[in-house]
């Protein structure tokens, strides 16, 4: 085979680009919306005692664990336009997620809230609690103590956990296809376009390409997560 032969395969379809664009799109917006929560979430059950902890900390995780489709449609289920809720937001504030590449980013935040979490919580219980009481002592308060001392020194695993939230997000296609379809130009994600080419004759190429750009993006950020990691662990032990 010969470099003219292999030419328009690596050549992508208007098709592919808006999968690739909206990808990142979805990706992108399951990440920022669902990155403070997480903090949050993670600062709590790093830090606090409270009833329900245990409980808190399995409901979170249930995504890793149950079939992607049965999260998807739980979405539907609540959020759908003809549910109470999906109705109420569609109405009131002209928010519609179902069948919306707004709901393929709820979905993708949903399923890569857990990966965001561990990692976050993780660098909040290496901090020396000690620092925060240094801080209080010295007349800071409760807020102020979190973002100018506990907060900069967790930033290693609030950014690998970042990290680790857009490439599942990235790679969501179980849930955002129970919950907003397959529709091109809308919520057809990298996943959707891959799985609607390997239904197709002679699409074997086009969904060959699509699952390199998902395993390059994949696999660069695994890479920095891990490098992003390997540094705050070395910070911490003062090497």
């Amino acid at each position: 085979m010969t470099l003219s032969d292999l030419a328009p395969s690596l050549q992508f379809s208007p098709q592919e680009l808006t999968a690739i664009a909206l990808s990142l799109k979805v990706a992108g917006t399951a990440t920022v919306f669902s990155l403070p929560l997480a903090v949050f979430v993670a600062y709590a059950l790093a830090r606090w005692r409270f009833p329900g902890h245990a409980a808190l900390n399995a409901f979170i995780h249930l995504p890793l664990v149950m079939p992607p489709v049965v999260t998807g449609f739980a979405l539907l289920l609540l959020l759908g336009r003809k549910t109470p809720l999906g109705h109420f937001l569609a109405e009131y504030f002209g928010v519609v997620f179902a069948f919306r590449w707004t709901g393929a980013a709820l979905a993708a935040a949903v399923m890569s809230f857990p990966l965001m979490i561990r990692p976050i919580r993780l660098s909040f219980e290496s901090i020396d609690e000690r620092l925060a009481l240094a801080s209080r002592s010295l007349g800071a308060d409760p807020l102020w103590t979190f973002f100018l001392v506990t907060l900069p020194l967790a930033a290693p695993g609030v950014i690998v956990g970042s990290i680790l939230g857009f490439a599942k997000a990235l790679g969501e296609f179980g849930a955002t296809i129970t919950f907003v379809s397959n529709i091109p130009g809308e919520t057809q994600t990298i996943p959707s376009a891959i799985y609607s080419f390997t239904q197709t004759p002679d699409g074997d190429a086009d969904a060959l390409r699509l699952a390199a750009v998902s395993a390059t993006i994949a696999v660069a950020a695994l890479v920095v997560s891990e490098i992003l990691q390997k540094r705050a662990d070395a910070t911490r032990a003062g090497k």
